[in-house]
């Protein structure tokens, strides 16, 4: 495996990229360098040329090497194109899986370091009142690791024709009946839209609701490709291609067409699709590696998983559950709720005008009213806790691409609200 590392200039040791400065730092002597001013630096680091291509079982061949530093075994897999020794910490970027086709065009430095990834679990972790107890003591973190994951962009735009079938109401009243008038439309939209760079991650492993979850990337970060931005992490060379890839970015350009459009529709009671013509139009897409940071978790014997954003900071994740606090709280919220419907009971149907009690109500009437009030309670107390499940998870993806639309490429070329016929209906009072 073609090894290349970044040789400090004043003591030899192993530079890597720092997030902080944005600059190369290296370790031992603190001495900070520039990227362009160290790549050009005469360094002979034994690096073998590589050929535009190569084939899929050259690639696949590359998983074992050795260390230059300290010759230690490097252990990757057949996507693996830069990792951190295990032995010595230094930075190693395999050559042959950045060359050719396989070469980014783009690239999104790391912002966030390991400390602001470990405190932005932390934080996600604060106030979440059904987390286990000893959760944050008890949970290690087994592996963080900053990982450049690569990613396909797509430039694209998208003409759409859609027919809603829309609404509106209006009631009246007599005596006796409510009277609604139900007035029903044909709504057309039909318009075009243009985005750019949607991010689709090019990894089978990475979970892709965790990928859309961390977005958006601020692509004012985008820099070139250049292999010093990878040094002191891991980085993966992509295994899903931009052919398979765009049927994920077709969908939620498809999605945010239709959201774009039933924003313009105003003034109804209702509205649904009747159908929807979407034709996306794209460019070939370009490759880049964006930052991740990837935590591991453990708790009871099951593991939890952690992303945040390298860039911007936004974590996302799931976090474990203490079902006996949902029961703990569910009690204690409907017990509360009992007491507060138990009072009310008693001011409505138990004490007359003058404030005394009324011994009008029977036993089974009394326990009647009782049980309701308790049901009421159960049901308001445990729903308000199971409530809470939702903010335990946040890896879920939007589904849409609204971040990358081009702005006020939003056009369109007919507007069409066209009412068809009125019904009414009637309900007793």
């Amino acid at each position: 495996m073609d090894i290349k590392e970044y040789k400090c200039p004043n003591c030899g040791g192993a530079v890597k990229f720092d997030s902080s400065s944005q600059k190369m730092k290296c370790p031992y002597c603190d001495a900070e360098f520039e990227i362009k001013a160290l790549e050009e630096y005469n360094f002979d680091w034994g690096e073998k040329k590589v050929e535009e291509t190569l084939n899929e079982s050259e690639l696949d061949d590359l998983s074992t090497g050795v260390c230059p530093s300290c010759a230690a075994e490097l252990l990757g897999d057949k996507n693996t194109v830069a990792m951190v020794c295990p032995c010595c910490g230094n930075a190693q970027i395999v050559n042959q899986r950045l060359s050719g086709f396989l070469k980014p065009d783009y690239l999104i430095p790391f912002k966030q370091d390991k400390k602001a990834a470990i405190e932005a679990l932390k934080k996600f972790s604060k106030g979440k009142r059904l987390l286990p107890d000893f959760f944050t003591q008890e949970n290690h973190i087994k592996n963080i690791q900053g990982l450049y994951v690569p990613f396909w962009l797509f430039d694209a735009k998208a003409d759409g024709h859609i027919c809603y079938k829309a609404t509106k109401e209006k009631s009246r009243k007599d005596s006796s009946f409510v009277y609604t008038e139900t007035n029903f439309y044909s709504v057309v939209r039909d318009g075009s839209v243009s985005f750019e760079k949607i991010p689709v991650d090019g990894s089978e492993k990475m979970d892709d609701a965790y990928m859309d979850a961390i977005e958006p990337f601020n692509y004012k970060q985008l820099k070139e490709f250049n292999t010093s931005f990878l040094a002191g992490y891991i980085a993966e060379k992509y295994d899903v291609d931009a052919e398979k890839s765009k049927e994920r970015a077709e969908k939620r350009i498809k999605a945010s067409v239709e959201a774009e459009f039933a924003r313009s529709i105003e003034g109804y009671n209702s509205v649904e699709i009747e159908s929807s013509s979407i034709n996306v139009k794209g460019s070939t897409p370009s490759y880049a590696l964006f930052p991740v940071w990837v935590l591991n978790t453990k708790y009871k014997e099951k593991k939890y998983l952690f992303m945040m954003n390298g860039e911007s900071g936004r974590l996302v994740g799931k976090l474990p559950i203490d079902t006996r606090k949902i029961w703990k709280y569910g009690f204690k919220y409907s017990g509360i709720l009992s007491i507060i419907f138990a009072i009310l009971f008693i001011a409505i149907f138990m004490l007359d005008k003058r404030g005394l009690v009324n011994v009008g109500l029977s036993a089974q009437e009394i326990l009647m009213y009782m049980l309701v009030a308790l049901i009421c309670a159960l049901g308001i107390g445990f729903g308000y806790v199971w409530s809470w499940r939702s903010s335990m998870n946040t890896a879920v993806s939007s589904g849409q691409a609204n971040a990358y639309m081009v702005h006020d490429s939003l056009e369109f070329r007919e507007k069409r609200d066209k009412f068809l016929y009125n019904t009414v209906s009637k309900t007793k009072r």
